[in-house]
This record gives C-alpha cells, structure tokens and sequence, in this order.
C-alpha cells in the first residue's frame, strides 16, 4: 500500500531532520541498507529458491524422494534468506577509536551506555 502525500512529506521531514542531527548515523544506515541488499544478492538468491523449487517438485514429487524434496527445501530456504536478509557489515563494527580490541560480553554493555548517554545529551540540550 503505498503512502499518501502527507505521510510521503512527513518520512521526508523524518528522514532531513535524522541526517541534519546525526549525520554519521544517517550515513552509516544509508550505506548498511544500500550495500547489502544489491541486485547481484537479489538475482542469486532468488535463483537458489527458484532451483530448490525445481527440486522439490520435478525430482522429489515425482521420483518419491522424501530426501530429495526436504533438499529443495533447504535451498530454497537457504535462497530465500540469502535474498532478503541482508548481512551483517564488518565496518560498521568498532568506531571508538581506542584500537583494535577483541570482542567481549562486556562491549555491548558499553555500547548501550554510551547510546543512553548520547540520547540524554540530545534531550538534555533541547531542553
């Protein structure tokens, strides 16, 4: 369903107002959705639910192969998630600056930290 004028200049104002007061984050999510889901990782993933398919129902219906099918299960499955989930980006990883460290249960604590000390900086400035 798509959106109406309104909701369409509302998302606009959204989406100016988020690069306008965090730009890096703006980038950052711009090029995370834009460089993972490309046409080559569309076209190849939908290929390997198309070929899964195939095998489903051409050998394993029709040969009686349960093996078979749950197969062409698998890779159609395996072709679906490869399609549309996109993956995870490895520079989007360690932006403290502090060098190279290895990860640890204790870094996503930290990162929550600063997130919540970053969002009551913002609120704390506007007032």
């Amino acid at each position: 369903m798509p959106l109406s004028e309104h909701e369409q200049r509302l998302l606009e104002q959204l989406e100016e107002q988020l690069r306008s007061e965090d730009p890096k984050f703006a980038s950052t999510m711009h090029s995370a959705t834009s460089a993972h889901m490309g046409p080559r990782r569309l076209t190849l993933g939908i290929l390997a639910v198309v070929v899964g398919l195939v095998i489903v129902l051409v050998f394993g219906l029709s040969m009686k192969i349960i093996a078979l099918g749950v197969v062409g299960f698998i890779v159609m499955l395996g072709g679906a998630a490869w399609a549309f989930i996109p993956r995870k980006s490895k520079s989007v990883g360690n932006s403290s600056g502090g060098g190279s460290q290895p990860h640890s249960p204790s870094q996503g604590s930290d990162f929550m930290t600063k997130l919540e000390q970053r969002w009551d900086r913002r609120r704390d400035s506007r007032g």
